[in-house]
């Protein structure tokens, strides 16, 4: 039998009253960020919680419970991307991360709605070689963006 791989989440403070749809249906269904995950490989969330609002207090102790669940890679979740403004402190957060715990980290979770793809696409917000490389593991095609408005 193939090991789990055990995932965490950790979404943007702002938006602490999410339910976790979007991130969870595309866990299910292996879309955005969850791509890299194949469907014959089992994946476990063994961790949600927000980054605790700027600069991300809670991500110098929120990984430490994550790995007591046996969490072995860290998403940090679409909204940090497409939220508006976008997450100034996303690099920062994901080397910590990294460089603290020895984590894996990947931005995003779920394909970008195609609504804030319209509105960031306008507004220039990714347009750059750090910003395209930002939205790439959430930048489906836009009938699955769609899907996720």
């Amino acid at each position: 039998m193939k090991d789990k791989m055990k995932i965490g989440i950790i979404i943007c403070d702002r938006y602490h009253t999410c339910a976790g749809g979007k991130c969870f249906r595309s866990l299910k269904e292996r879309e955005g960020a969850f791509s890299i995950y194949g469907d014959d490989e089992e994946v476990e969330l063994v961790g949600y919680t927000t980054c605790g609002g700027c600069p991300g207090g809670n991500v110098e102790y929120a990984p430490e419970e994550m790995i007591k669940n046996g969490v072995q890679t860290i998403h940090l979740a679409t909204g940090l991307v497409v939220g508006y403004p976008p997450c100034p402190h996303i690099s920062e957060l994901k080397d910590f991360i990294e460089e603290r715990y020895g984590l894996k980290v990947i931005i995003g979770t779920h394909p970008i709605p195609q609504k804030y793809y319209v509105v960031h696409t306008k507004l220039g917000t990714w347009n750059s070689p750090e910003g395209n490389e930002l939205i790439r593991p959430t930048l489906a095609d836009e009938k699955t963006r769609s899907a996720y408005d």
